[in-house]
């Protein structure tokens, strides 16, 4: 790459370029809480929006975002085919795209109900595609990097240990501060982090074929769709206890005091926990690393099954050590994936294209996972806010044991199509 490329140099590590490349990972996770959390509960009370027509408007909107990922990701090798010129000009219009969205998303300039519902849906795609823009390029720009296998989980642990402080910042701030300074900090953190981005370390250009390239390209890698089904089934036993904990903290525990002290417990041992799975790694390779970190999650949930009512010290280790497993779960698959794109001869080629597909399967995951959880509750009685036991001894199967289940077959995949194949990418 040409300009800009030749004032950035290649990884070498250290917190410099790092922080230059890892931060933007801080704002894209700072935003994605308020939009999936706040803004229901805001557009109900503010503007007396039906819920379930607020589900099914975010629900078409992630599926329409989903969707639109590969050729995002398509797309994003074709701007690094070019120049790192226009690789940065797209991050920075999708930033300001993002920031103005994040903010009329909340403050809408309309009145009515029907209007704010269409201005709504439309904020929504803008908001959810220029979020998808600057998520994709950010993780081919990393893929990009290689390196051993230490390396690669190095760069990732970067991105996501940094992400693990946006979300911490973003599960406090709203209630603490109001949704209008909110948006400034994520304003002022998102034009940041693009700024030292400008600074991060860049791969030399290789040669590419992106625009010629076949959207499913990557789907034809037999690694890749192992390694995706592996990412599928860990990711739905990652996103069944995400959709149910705070229903099994105020129904199952009682304990709706302590959700702070709780979610701050998991993020905070995620991210500390980085460093942990970078010696993991030196040590037993990213993939036994990850099977390590499915077994943590694994005992950790089965305990949790065994907790009651007012058990808040107990569930708070429950919280730290999952939080760990969440670390290796953030940072060592997307590692594995940076290898499958070097060992496959498409660095510096097709790294969009493979994180595209990658981020459609995250997308999907959350759908599986609220499509399989809540109508199992729901078979079996659960309603939030019940104390009836069996709903209750629903609520901790689905919470608990369907994630140990899940782990289970995750963990089962990665041993017999990586593992055991010895596949080290």
């Amino acid at each position: 790459m040409s300009g800009i490329a030749a004032a950035a140099p290649a990884w070498r590590g250290g917190w410099a370029q790092g922080v230059h490349y890892g931060a933007l990972g801080l704002p894209l996770a700072f935003v994605a809480l308020p939009l999936y959390v706040v803004l229901p509960n805001h557009y109900a009370t503010e503007f007396g929006i039906p819920l379930a027509t607020l589900g099914a408007l975010l629900l078409c909107a992630l599926l329409f975002d989903a969707v639109a990922d590969p050729l995002i990701g398509r797309w994003v090798d074709g701007l690094f085919a070019q120049n790192a010129r226009r690789v940065l000009g797209a991050a920075v219009v999708a930033a300001c795209v993002l920031a103005l969205g994040f903010r009329g998303l909340f403050f809408p300039p309309v009145q009515g109900a029907q209007a704010i519902l269409v201005w709504c849906a439309a904020l929504l795609a803008v908001t959810y595609l220029s979020y998808s823009v600057l998520t994709v390029l950010h993780q081919a720009w990393g893929a990009r990097l290689g390196g051993d296998e230490a390396q690669r989980a190095r760069i990732v642990s970067w991105r996501e240990g940094l992400a693990l402080v946006g979300v911490l910042v973003a599960s406090v701030l709203p209630s603490v501060a109001g949704l209008s300074i909110t948006s400034v900090v994520f304003s002022v953190a998102l034009a940041l982090a693009v700024a030292l981005l400008w600074r991060a370390p860049l791969a030399p250009q290789g040669q590419t074929h992106a625009a010629t390239a076949r959207l499913t390209a990557p789907l034809a890698v037999p690694a890749f769709r192992r390694l995706l089904a592996i990412y599928l089934v860990n990711g739905v036993a990652s996103a069944v206890p995400a959709t149910l904990v705070l229903f099994f903290i105020r129904d199952r525990l009682q304990a709706q005091a302590f959700e702070p002290l709780f979610l701050a417990s998991y993020f905070a041992a995620g991210a500390l926990s980085m460093p942990l799975w970078l010696r993991a790694v030196a040590r037993m390779g990213l993939a036994r690393a990850w099977l390590l970190g499915m077994g943590l999650a694994i005992v950790t949930f089965a305990w949790a099954a065994l907790l009651g009512a007012g058990d808040v010290a107990a569930y708070t280790a429950v919280c730290i050590a999952s939080g760990v497993a969440l670390g290796a779960d953030l940072t060592l698959p997307g590692a594995l994936l940076a290898g499958v794109i070097q060992q496959q001869g498409h660095g510096q080629r097709l790294e969009g294209a493979y994180f595209g597909w990658w981020n459609f399967a995250t997308k999907l995951n959350l759908a599986l996972a609220a499509g399989i959880a809540l109508p199992l509750l729901a078979l079996f009685g659960y309603a939030p806010g019940g104390r009836d036991a069996g709903a209750l001894q629903a609520l901790t199967l689905a919470y608990c044991l369907l994630p140990c289940a899940l782990k289970l077959i995750a963990s089962a995949l990665l041993w017999t199509l990586w593992v055991k194949k010895e596949v080290r990418p």
